[in-house]
């Protein structure tokens, strides 16, 4: 059987594994996902994504499945709650930002906005298919995601500076940032 080539940076971990397998890269246009990936990108700042992979269940745990509504009534003793709950990154700046991230989120839909056509808008509605042979051509920031990032803040969201949302879009499939020669840069172009 021939060995499965993956992205360098998925193959140090068994839960990395099934994330490059599994997620990274696979388009979401369900809204409540969007804004819990986007939130989890954001708690990401500053640590490695294994660290949120291991917490991830945890986040869904204190923030109600990452329930807008929920989340947006979320007041000073929960944020002293979360402070205190390990099994998410326990920064209180992270932690008020998923809130003020999901008020900002249900501000849009109150306007009407549907929040999977405000962010895929950015890269017209379709995944842009990269061709990148290493990993280190991979940028960190492109014009797409500044452009995202200043839409994102301008409505109120945080931590979504244009290189989390950039992570963010490689997450959900708005780009295919698979190096060339793994074998998801091949089904996801297909």
């Amino acid at each position: 059987m021939p060995e499965i080539i993956r992205c360098v940076w998925s193959v140090t971990d068994p839960l990395m594994i099934a994330y490059h397998d599994e997620d990274w890269g696979v388009p979401e246009h369900d809204e409540s996902k969007l804004l819990a990936k986007l939130i989890l990108d954001g708690a990401q700042a500053g640590l490695s994504w294994v660290t949120i992979l291991r917490k991830r269940e945890g986040y869904l745990k204190a923030f109600h499945g990452f329930d807008a509504e929920r989340m947006a009534r979320f007041g000073k003793r929960d944020i002293e709650r979360l402070m205190k709950d390990a099994s998410i990154v326990r920064n209180r700046q992270k932690i008020e930002a998923a809130i003020s991230n999901a008020k900002a989120y249900l501000k849009l839909k109150e306007r009407g906005v549907n929040f999977d056509d405000f962010l895929w808008k950015f890269v017209d509605d379709e995944t842009k298919h990269n061709h990148w042979k290493t990993i280190k051509q991979l940028p960190a920031v492109t014009k797409e995601s500044e452009a995202m990032s200043q839409a994102l803040r301008e409505e109120g969201f945080r931590f979504a500076g244009p290189t989390i949302v950039y992570a963010f879009m490689q997450a959900v499939g708005m780009v295919n940032d698979h190096t060339v020669d793994c074998f998801r840069h091949r089904e996801l172009s297909d």
